[in-house]
Formats: C-alpha cells, sequence, structure tokens
C-alpha cells in the first residue's frame, strides 16, 4: 500500500517542485516524464494486489471523510491506461514541445493531471472522487488554455469548464442522495435497503450520471470537447482521447460493482443507454463532414463514448470498460499521429491541404493506419474488433433498436476514418506544408509505434485486468452470427463509400451543412442560453450587486464606518488648546458626576 501512496503523489510532488522550486528550469520535461515512467513501473508492481486504506480527512460527529486508496483489479487495470498512455504522451511532448517558451509550464500541468486522474482511479469513496472530479476538471482547463494568447484557446478552456461544472452539480446532488441511501460513501462498504424505493434509486443514478454527462462529453454537454482541440495535440491524446473523457464511464461501472449490476435496470438504464446511442450517433454524423484532423478524431471519441456509456447503461459494463482499455490505445495513437502530421505540415491541421503524407512520413503514416484499422474494427486483427463485438452483443441482447445504431455508427466511424486517411495520406500534396513534410524524430515516432502496437495486441493483454476481461473468450450466447455479420458489412461499405467518395479528390464532393455545423446545437447554445446569460440574467445579478452588495451592505457599512472615522478624526486636531480645554472639561465632568451623583 505503500507504493500506492507513491503512485497517487508522486505527480502532485513534482507539479509543486516544478512551479515552486525549478520554474523555467530545462529539467522541467525531463523531471515530469521521469515521474510518469515511475508511475508506469509502480502500476506494473501494483497488478493483481488488493486491499484499502486511508487517513481520516475530516470527522463530524459519527460521521467521516477519508483519503483512502482502494486497490483491486478495476483501479489497478484503469491505472495501468493511464500510467502507460500519460508516459508515451510526456516522451511524445518533448520532441511536439521543444520549441514552446512556456514549455515548462505545460508540462508542470501535466504532472497535475496525472496527480488528479490517479486520485479518481484510485479513490475509496465518493467524497474522494468528487474533490479529484474537480481537480481534473482545474488541471484540463490550465492545458486547453495553454496557449491563452489565442482567444479560441482561452474560450474553449472556459467552455470545458464552465460546461463540466453544470454536470458536476448534479454529479454533487447525486453523491449527496446516495449517502442517504446506503448511509455511507465508501465504495466497498455500499449497500441499497431494501426500505428504498426504486424511484429514490433512479434518481440518485441519473444524478451521478450527470457527472459522466460532462466528464465523458455526452449529449447535451458535449459541445466542449470538440472546441478543447485548441490545446496542444498531445493534451487531446492524454486528456480527450484516453483518459479524463473516460473518467465518466469508469465511475459509472464503479457504482455499478458498488451498488449491484441491477442498478442500471428499468428507467435509468434505458436513459443511459439512449443517451449514449443518441451521442454516438450524432457525434459519427457530425465527425463525416469534418476538415480539421484533430476534429474528426475528436468527434469520434464523442462516438465512441457514446459506444461505452451505452453498453453500461444496457448492463453490460464489461463491455463497455473493455472498449475503454482497447479504445485508450489507438486513439491516443491516432491523436498523437494527428499531432505528428501538424508539426511536419508546419502547423496545418485541414486535411484538404495535405496529400501524399504515406510517402513523406512512413512511419507516421503506417501507424496511423494501424489506429485507423483499430478504430473501424478490422476483424481478428485489431484489439477494436473484438471490443466493438462485446458491445455490440450487449446491445443485440438487450434493444434491437440500439443495436441497429450501434451497426450504423460502425459503418459511419469506418466511412469517415477511410475519408480522413485517404485524403491526407494518399494521393498527392495539395499544399506546401505537405509537399516539404518530413518524418518526425524518435521522441515522436517511438510513442507511435509502441501505441500501434498496443492497437493490435491490447485485446489480449487484458488477462490480469479481470474487470477488462473480454467475454469474447467464452463467444457470444445469442445472435453470435448476425452481429459478426453485420460488423462485417458495416466495415466493407464504409470503405466502399469512403474510397468511392474521396479517392482522388482535391476538395470535398459532399458538404451536409446539418453535420458540419454540429446540428446546430453550439449555435443555439451561443445565441440563447449564452446570451441570456450574459444579457438578461447577469444584468440582473448586477443589479442586486450594486444596489444590495455594493449599495447597503458593503457600500453602505464602508460609508458609515468613513463617517463615524471622520467624526472622531476631528478630535484629533493637533491643537493644544483644543486638548487643553477638552482635557479641563473632561475633569469637570467626572468631579460633577463623582460628587453630584
Amino acid at each position: 500500500m505503500n507504493l500506492a501512496w507513491i503512485l497517487l503523489f508522486l505527480p502532485l510532488v513534482v507539479a509543486a517542485v516544478n512551479q515552486l522550486v525549478l520554474r523555467k528550469n530545462p529539467l522541467v520535461p525531463w523531471v515530469s516524464t521521469g515521474s510518469a515512467l515511475a508511475t508506469l513501473v509502480i502500476s506494473f508492481l501494483l497488478l493483481g494486489k488488493e486491499g484499502t486504506t486511508g487517513f481520516n480527512w475530516a470527522t463530524i460527529g459519527d460521521f467521516s471523510l477519508q483519503i483512502g486508496i482502494t486497490l483491486d483489479s478495476l483501479s489497478t487495470g484503469m491505472m495501468i491506461v493511464v500510467t502507460g498512455i500519460g508516459t508515451l504522451v510526456h516522451v511524445f511532448s518533448l520532441g511536439y514541445m521543444a520549441d514552446d517558451e512556456a514549455k515548462s509550464r505545460y508540462f508542470t500541468g501535466l504532472s497535475l493531471f496525472m496527480f488528479s486522474m490517479t486520485g479518481i482511479v484510485l479513490s475509496s469513496n465518493f467524497a474522494m472522487t468528487f474533490i479529484f472530479w474537480e481537480l481534473v476538471g482545474v488541471s484540463s482547463y490550465l492545458l486547453i488554455g495553454h496557449w491563452y494568447q489565442k482567444d479560441s484557446a482561452a474560450d474553449a478552456a472556459k467552455k470545458a469548464f464552465i460546461t463540466n461544472r453544470i454536470g458536476d452539480f448534479g454529479f454533487m446532488v447525486g453523491i449527496l442522495l446516495v449517502w442517504s441511501i446506503t448511509g455511507t460513501l465508501a465504495f466497498g462498504e455500499m449497500a441499497i435497503p431494501e426500505t428504498v424505493s426504486q424511484g429514490m434509486i433512479t434518481a440518485a443514478i441519473l444524478c451521478i450520471f450527470c457527472g459522466a454527462v460532462g466528464k465523458s462529453a455526452q449529449v447535451p454537454l458535449h459541445v466542449w470537447l470538440p472546441d478543447a482541440m485548441e490545446g496542444p495535440t498531445p493534451v487531446s491524446a492524454l486528456i480527450h482521447a484516453a483518459t479524463m473523457v473516460a473518467a465518466g464511464v469508469y465511475m459509472l461501472f464503479r457504482v455499478q460493482v458498488s451498488l449491484g449490476a441491477d442498478v442500471f435496470d428499468g428507467t435509468a438504464g434505458n436513459v443511459i443507454a439512449w443517451i449514449g446511442g443518441i451521442t454516438s450517433l450524432m457525434a459519427a454524423l457530425m465527425a463525416t463532414q469534418q476538415d480539421d484532423i484533430k476534429r474528426v478524431l475528436a468527434y469520434s471519441t464523442l462516438s465512441q463514448l457514446g459506444y461505452m456509456v451505452m453498453a453500461v447503461g444496457l448492463g453490460g459494463g464489461e463491455a463497455g470498460m473493455f472498449h475503454l482499455f482497447t479504445h485508450a490505445w489507438f486513439k491516443a495513437l491516432l491523436f498523437l499521429g494527428s499531432g505528428a502530421v501538424i508539426h511536419a505540415c508546419h502547423h496545418e491541421q485541414d486535411i484538404w491541404k495535405m496529400g501524399g503524407l504515406l510517402r513523406k512520413m512512413p512511419i507516421t503514416g503506417f501507424t496511423f493506419l494501424i489506429g485507423t484499422a483499430a478504430l473501424i474494427a478490422v476483424p481478428f486483427v485489431t484489439s477494436g474488433f473484438y471490443s466493438k463485438e462485446e458491445i455490440l452483443a450487449a446491445a443485440f441482447g438487450k434493444n434491437k433498436f440500439l443495436f441497429g445504431i450501434a451497426v450504423f455508427v460502425a459503418f459511419l466511424t469506418t466511412f469517415y476514418m477511410t475519408r480522413a486517411f485517404v485524403v491526407a495520406f494518399l494521393g498527392k500534396p495539395r499544399d506546401h506544408g505537405s509537399e516539404h513534410a518530413h518524418e518526425v524524430g524518435p521522441l515522436m515516432f517511438v510513442p507511435l509505434v509502441i501505441l500501434a502496437a498496443m492497437a493490435i495486441g491490447s485485446a489480449w493483454l487484458t488477462g490480469p485486468l479481470s474487470a477488462m476481461r473480454p467475454v469474447h473468450e467464452h463467444g457470444h450466447a445469442e445472435g453470435h452470427a448476425i452481429i459478426l455479420g453485420a460488423s462485417i458489412a458495416s466495415l466493407v461499405l464504409g470503405l466502399l463509400a469512403g474510397f468511392a467518395l474521396y479517392k482522388g479528390k482535391d476538395k470535398n464532393p459532399v458538404s451536409i451543412p446539418l453535420f458540419r455545423n454540429r446540428f446546430y446545437i453550439d449555435a443555439i447554445y451561443d445565441n440563447y442560453l449564452v446570451r441570456y446569460f450574459q444579457n438578461v440574467l447577469a444584468a440582473i445579478v448586477h443589479f442586486f450587486d450594486e444596489l444590495f452588495i455594493n449599495g447597503l451592505m458593503v457600500g453602505g457599512l464602508s460609508r458609515a464606518a468613513a463617517t463615524t472615522g471622520n467624526l472622531f478624526r476631528r478630535v484629533q486636531s493637533g491643537s493644544l488648546q483644543g486638548y487643553a480645554f477638552a482635557f479641563g472639561l473632561g475633569v469637570v465632568l467626572v468631579i460633577y458626576f463623582t460628587v453630584f451623583h
């Protein structure tokens, strides 16, 4: 358990040393990278270990809050994902951010994020989870807004932070409801009494789910994640592909393990599954019309997160976690691969200004192709195929309509990823940047090669991670042939459509404004909700602030104090005659009250 405490607090210590001691020292990136590697080694040492430890943080009567750590197959398996991808992102960043003037601040932010994410994974209770949940929000705000000089980056950071606060309010209410139901916040001690109504349980689960809607970017709070691509690309790989956005799915499965699998039966499970399915479909449709290579991957992440949430809602939490585990590696590979492309093309992100990159950047191009193959679930040779099959199986057994949506999303995934690869990597260069692109250095391509290996083999590495062990080892009890046939058909049709529409094209032959403009959801938020809060609600708050806070309370009290002070200040005139007169008057008054009263 001492190793577990080191695993938790080492990134925090490194972040503090970097910020307070080393500051802009050239050693900062290497210290952060070394600490990330150390946490990965510790995570491997903790595989298979189980136990709980902690200490009291606050006690109120019979109730106590603990800072506690839980080691089990779920937490130790998730830590492999967090520290493994975190280490590779640190190494990649050594090359990608080498010329950035604020790289010390960047690596300090990475260490703070690693601490925050580790806290979520290892937390033994809901109170600690919520604390680190908010710390993840703070550290992601700092990393998304790293280039704060750009208005778009600053706005994206604020959008992510505020949007997540909306979901986190519901999450906090859900935690309080779970406490009122079970009498505890510790995951290992939760039990639902038989006297509790189903409505109360449903309300608690749905409020808890609000936290996942924010962090895992589900409809209607999905709008922050595509804009968060304004941050450095390695941040996108770490936060928005593998770890932070997966925290919601991890938390939901932790709740399912703690309260029992049947908590997602009925209304709560249906709501969760449908929101996941709708998010998956909408995001996939939006991805088909994006030209920014990072935004294509961002909407792909939204879609795959919807897959995972849908699986959890359908009672297939193991399938959702299995897909979380495999998806983390190949999506991190795709994001880092896009970062290598952007770096080589002089910060160009438009796929229509690329082309021919497979010849110019063979290592990056080939590893990106492997990541694409894993995402579109090429049968039997990629990890994504096996985890996607489990989600399709969960949907087939519980809800045939959601199964149909999942199959259609699989087709769309193949279509838009084929489009992105064909336009960016095949054909001829379309711009000066792609014409002169060249392969990146080893600090950047070695993580790509390692992630490519994981994109192929991670499905077979879940043996020690029993909570993520693939169900496919036992086969599908029902509909295996239908599921496999639908999966292969969606893959073939998506490949054919992608090649037919985009091979050899120099501009987008298909334009669907509804999908390109994100179903106009962002525009609706900006024109109505944001404007309402900025104009109407802000005006009301300003009125009460000026009238009551500044006018009566702060302003009134300060003016009363100033008036009183002025009265007494006049007594201190500096005139000796005045002081002598006051002294004499005082003596007379003392004699008068002493003698006559």
